[in-house]
Order: structure tokens, then C-alpha cells, then sequence
């Protein structure tokens, strides 16, 4: 997990809305291409799910390690 993730996770948690990295980048201040990247890879791990092309928006999953009930370290074991 990268720094922005976290942030990227709590935005959507937040604000239950779909957009796209580059709306989500500028509110909360951090490169768009970044975000972007960020956002693939929380994709990738079931943490954010990719609803229409380029945009995005929170999983369960997500909402349950924001919550303390999933730690990340489970999510890498289940890349194994």
C-alpha cells in the first residue's frame, strides 16, 4: 500500500460518488497519472472497482478494511 492509498479509499468512503482519477487527484491534491496508477492497482486488489470506463468507486472490501475488519496483509495472501 502506497501513502495515497489510504486517501484515495477514505475520498470514496466519504463521498459515495463515482469519478475518475483525474476529478479524484484534484481533490485531493496528488498527481493525476499517479492517481491513476493508484487506482489500478486498489482495482487489482478488490479495494475499488472500476464501475464504467475510467471511473471508479469504493468496495466492500474497501469499506472493510477502512473499518478495521480486513487487514491488507489477507488481500497479498490471497494473491499468492
Amino acid at each position: 500500500m502506497a501513502p495515497v492509498d489510504y486517501e484515495i479509499m477514505l475520498f470514496f468512503d466519504e463521498h459515495a460518488i463515482q469519478v475518475s482519477p483525474r476529478v479524484l487527484a484534484a481533490n485531493i491534491d496528488y498527481d493525476r497519472q499517479y492517481v491513476s496508477k493508484r487506482c489500478r492497482v486498489l482495482s487489482e486488489a478488490d479495494l475499488l472497482e472500476s464501475v464504467q470506463t475510467g471511473l471508479y468507486q469504493l468496495t466492500d472490501t474497501g469499506h472493510d478494511y477502512l473499518e478495521g475488519e480486513l487487514d491488507v496483509r489477507e488481500l497479498e495472501d490471497d494473491e499468492d
